[in-house]
């Protein structure tokens, strides 16, 4: 057996009191409440919920009426066509607005449709139906007039 040092001691008895210290310093930082206080301190902050299972999800109520395309432009549509992201046209800009219009509104129906380019099909908007679409569509075109 080694000979232990006045030096190795001291650190190791430094190191318990900094450990000890520590435990209690901890231990007083906890808030004292009464015991419904303590127990909604200790819940979980979520819960795991499995496909087919009724979870009390409140589903939002689907729109009764249509929204407008200003409304389907403004939730979907701005984010690319404000700031040309992936090539899509502005919205407003007549020059890049005019050879997308000469082809025709069915062929604008069947890009926004589909998609084209960087531009996915429905422009994001899964849950809109044609007439929102439509009136995105129409709406941007009016724009570029």
């Amino acid at each position: 057996m080694s000979a232990t040092t006045p030096k190795t001691l001291l650190k190791r008895l430094g190191l318990g009191l900094l450990l000890v210290c520590a435990a209690v310093g901890t231990a007083s930082a906890i808030a004292p409440g009464t015991e419904d206080e303590i127990r909604s301190r200790l819940e979980p902050v979520a819960q795991l919920c499995r496909a087919g299972d009724d979870c009390g999800v409140v589903v939002a109520a689907a729109p009764t009426e249509p929204r407008s395309g200003e409304e389907v432009y403004n939730s979907f549509c701005f984010a690319c066509h404000a700031t040309g992201v992936g090539g899509a046209p502005l919205v407003g800009d007549v020059a890049a607005w005019e050879p997308r219009v000469a082809k025709g509104m069915d062929s604008l129906w069947g890009t926004m449709q589909n998609g084209l380019g960087a531009m996915p099909a429905k422009g994001t908007c899964m849950n809109c139906s044609d007439d929102e679409l439509r009136a995105s569509m129409n709406f941007l075109v009016d724009s570029a007039k």
